[in-house]
């Protein structure tokens, strides 16, 4: 049979099944069909869903890194996910891997870009330790064009995109929207660059008249939440939000919704917004990471500049008035060219 390992920094949390834990089952079951023996490198165990399904090795009191080296075995194929690429961790390993050494970035990149000592360090790394890695996959066009411009057109053809993908089949499509005094929604982690807190600023700023009525439903969790709370406080909005915390059915609740909105400083490819799109819910974002690859502006969202809280208020007043109208079916695209399906067929690819 042959061997594979997928390295995942990735923290297994039952309360939060995401896009991610639904490709590494899926993947592991087709690679399986395939006569891959796949091996998983996790820093924790869980059984939660399909995770059952994995042969996992648990790197508990170490790194992932240092778990896959003690472990101590070659592999015909490597992946690594949420890893960070290009240290001397990809010089040691690669004795244990006899064909191909596979990276995949899923990092977003700091609003600005990285401090030039950091550029530095990272180009140094990218000689040093880029040879060792066999293909590097970023999850967007711009994650490929940032993984180059960090690490150094040495790179430039080892390089490929591979978008994430969504399951589609079970987001409801909304069939109408509302043009005047639409829903307004927040899928997001909560954490200071997501930029919620520009929002919370925008809606303090809008009319009173508008502000009696203004709901936004804001779904997730995160260590920027009391932070949040007390700004909504201190802003007086407090009204105007209703934090609902994590849920497992958030998906399934996008089509109550007229649109999405996501105010992020930093991203790299959002699968909320693919489900939101999916749900034919405009998104209504900033133009960071690979936002403008789905939302394209007045078309199925529109896009706004980061930390722009006055851009937000003349968004907001005209999609509560009406003034602007996006009523395209946004969905088909989105559930054609970005699914799960499309996604694990695509890195099966490159076990080849």
């Amino acid at each position: 049979m042959k061997k594979l390992a997928i390295l995942c920094a990735y923290r297994l949390l039952p309360d939060r099944v995401g896009g991610m834990d639904y490709f590494f089952w899926k993947f592991d079951y087709e690679a399986k069909k395939l006569g891959w023996n796949p091996v998983w490198f996790f820093p924790n165990n869980s059984e939660h869903g399909q995770y059952s399904n994995l042969h996992i090795v648990s790197s508990e009191g170490l790194s992932v890194e240092d778990s896959f080296l003690s472990y101590n075995q070659q592999f015909d194929y490597v992946f690594t996910h949420f890893l960070e690429l290009c240290t001397p961790f990809y010089k040691m390993a690669r004795p244990l891997v006899r064909k191909n050494f596979i990276a995949v970035d899923h990092n977003p990149r700091p609003l600005g870009g990285y401090p030039f000592k950091k550029r530095i360090e990272k180009r140094v790394k990218g000689l040093l330790y880029g040879c060792y890695i066999d293909r590097f996959v970023g999850v967007s066009n711009y994650t490929v064009k940032e993984l180059i411009a960090d690490f150094g057109c040495v790179i430039r053809d080892r390089t490929t995109c591979i978008y994430n993908g969504i399951i589609a089949a079970d987001i409801q499509v909304r069939s109408e929207r509302n043009t005047v005094k639409p829903k307004f929604v927040v899928v997001s982690h909560l954490r200071e660059t997501k930029g919620i807190q520009d929002l919370i600023a925008a809606v303090s700023l809008l009319d009173d008249n508008i502000k009696k009525e203004l709901q936004i439903d804001v779904f997730g969790s995160g260590p920027y939440e009391e932070v949040l709370f007390q700004l909504c406080d201190r802003f007086e909005v407090r009204q105007n939000f209703n934090f609902r915390g994590n849920s497992p059915t958030v998906k399934q609740q996008l089509a109550n919704y007229d649109y999405l909105l996501q105010p992020t400083h930093m991203e790299c490819f959002s699968l909320s917004i693919l489900e939101s799109l999916a749900a034919n819910v405009p998104v209504i974002t900033t133009p960071v990471g690979g936002n403008k690859e789905a939302v394209h502006h007045g078309k199925n969202g529109l896009i706004l500049p980061a930390k722009n809280v006055n851009a937000w208020v003349i968004a907001l007043e005209k999609l509560w008035r009406g003034s602007i109208v996006l009523d395209s079916n946004v969905s088909e695209t989105i559930r054609k060219h970005f699914s799960l399906e499309n996604m694990v067929q695509n890195y099966l690819k490159l076990l080849q």
